[in-house]
């Protein structure tokens, strides 16, 4: 439901991802959070008033070899079939979907909604032994009317939680244009209600006429993945990417919990972004003593990497603690809830006779979020008029690219430049690889 003032208000009924709270005392953990404090540079020079460094931390599910770790998917597939969507395009994604559902496994759930300018349910919530009768359902699925995305979405949330139990809550959202009859205000809405209740939302922009900013804010507001499917070839490839992706989580609801000695303080501006599995800026949020930021799912094959932009104060020399860290996360496998990882200490070596030492590893990651941001200064300078200022930004996140050794992104960036340079327009499609390349490190097509 909506309210007078727009805002959003959904009946979840009483959902929790994964039931409720056991006590602690009598259930073993079969996960445990994996959590590494890395600084740019480990050494404080005690002559300095102040010092800056990135501190890089990386956060992962840790499977327990006794236990099998593959965590059951509770999944809601959201599907525009919007006229704009008739002939190949819904074929593929029909195709994609069907594709998808042989690969769930035992003790997944899923729904299927399909929306143009108003939602439906094709398939409502259930187990998903009978593939057969689901894709069925799919294959029925023709294209009409306009499109509103946040009506699908709200009805996808509402049936995804009709089921609670031990799983991953996962919405792949799929459209192909712009939300005519929707409200995307009210899109983002819906995605944040769904990070506070477990449900990670991940999107899918097919063709080029798809706005990226609402698809990318969906997806980064309930820490998920954004994806584009350029061709219809490539539906199959990205919903198996995002089924992976959710196939391969371990941990849940996880909050990153920061504290800062009184030496130490965060950077006032943008100070702590994601940088892997794909770079997020990250909205903090102040809880007593702690900086407090969602993670959402954790995943067992590949870690979460946030960066933290810090200032540290004039210290005395000798071994230091300038913060420490901790991870609050569910546990769907034994039902519990809130659980806390171990606590890490950030330390500091300060040294009178200052010698650096330089961490490669986090080097890598301030390069990852400086593509990222010269991308987005880049945009900002196109959508004002100013063509050779984007070109120019483009140039410099194309070489932060090759420091990178990323050289698929350091091509399309330093094509669009060229092209810009030139006196040329750049695409959609040209704008929407941008927007990808500087998110993430993507592999050149075979």
């Amino acid at each position: 439901m909506v309210d007078r003032k727009g805002k959003v208000i959904l009946k979840l009924r009483n959902f929790r991802p994964h039931g409720g709270v056991k006590d602690s005392a009598l259930l073993e953990i079969t996960m445990k959070v994996g959590l590494q404090a890395l600084l740019s540079d480990a050494h404080i020079d005690a002559q300095q008033s102040h010092s800056q460094r990135q501190l890089s931390l990386s956060i992962t599910a840790i499977v327990d070899e006794l236990t099998d770790h593959n965590l059951p998917l509770n999944l809601c597939l959201v599907l525009d079939h919007s006229g704009s969507m008739d002939g190949r395009p819904l074929r593929t994604v029909k195709e994609a979907a069907m594709q998808l559902v042989d690969k769930l496994r035992d003790g997944d759930r899923l729904s299927v909604i399909a929306f143009d300018h108003k939602a439906k349910v094709i398939v409502s919530n259930q187990d998903a032994s009978d593939k057969d009768r689901i894709k069925k359902q799919i294959s029925r699925l023709e294209a009409a009317g306009g499109t509103c995305i946040d009506d699908g979405m709200k009805l996808g949330l509402q049936e995804l939680t009709a089921s609670t139990g031990n799983r991953a809550a996962q919405v792949f959202i799929l459209t192909d244009g712009e939300n005519e009859h929707g409200n995307n205000n009210r899109c983002l809405d819906i995605a944040r209600l769904a990070a506070s209740y477990g449900v990670t939302l991940s999107t899918l922009g097919f063709g080029t006429n798809w706005n990226q900013d609402v698809l990318e804010s969906i997806a980064d507001a309930a820490n998920g993945s954004l994806a584009y499917i350029e061709n219809p070839d490539q539906a199959v490839a990205e919903f198996d990417r995002l089924l992976s992706r959710a196939q391969s989580v371990g941990l849940t609801n996880a909050q990153l919990l920061l504290q800062l000695t009184p030496n130490s303080r965060l950077a006032d501006l943008k100070p702590l972004a994601q940088v892997a599995p794909e770079t997020i800026e990250l909205e903090v949020v102040k809880e007593g003593d702690f900086y407090g930021v969602r993670l959402g799912d954790l995943m067992t094959d590949a870690p979460r990497v946030i960066l933290a932009n810090l200032y540290i104060d004039q210290l005395t020399a000798g071994n230091q603690t300038i913060a420490t860290v901790q991870v609050r996360y569910d546990d769907p496998a034994s039902e519990q809830t809130q659980l806390m990882s171990e606590t890490i200490p950030v330390t500091v070596e300060v040294q009178s006779q200052y010698q650096p030492d330089p961490n490669a590893a986090v080097q890598l990651s301030i390069l990852a979020l400086a593509k990222y941001r010269q991308t987005q200064m880049a945009e900002a300078k196109l959508k004002s008029g100013d063509r050779q200022g984007a070109a120019t930004m483009l140039q410099t996140a194309a070489k932060t690219a090759i420091q990178l050794g990323d050289d698929n992104a350091a091509t399309i960036l330093q094509k669009n430049a060229t092209q810009l340079q030139s006196g040329n327009e750049l695409t959609e499609g040209d704008r929407k690889r941008t927007r990808m390349v500087s998110k993430t490190m993507i592999q050149p097509p075979d």
